[in-house]
């Protein structure tokens, strides 16, 4: 879902794709952009937060990969 209020730039990290939100210094998963802003989820889950388009950047694929095991090794604690 893409709002019309304000465009974004073309640096925005893809809906689905994990980056950093660096005002707030945390990983998440882009869920949606909308009216000027982007919406994150943590990577297991949880409460979304919105982040300035200026404030969220890409990760690298090494980095997002460490946040994907981090979270499936919690789920795995957690399922005993």
């Amino acid at each position: 879902m893409t709002g019309t209020s304000s465009p974004l730039p073309s640096s925005v990290p893809e809906i689905g794709t994990m980056a950093r939100d660096t005002s707030r210094d945390r990983v998440g998963r882009v869920m949606a952009h909308l009216y000027g802003t982007i919406w994150l989820r943590p990577p297991g889950g949880g409460q979304e937060w919105t982040a300035r388009p200026e404030d969220v950047r890409p990760i690298s694929a090494s980095e997002s990969l460490s946040h994907r095991v981090a979270e499936a090794n919690r789920r795995a604690r957690n399922a005993r």
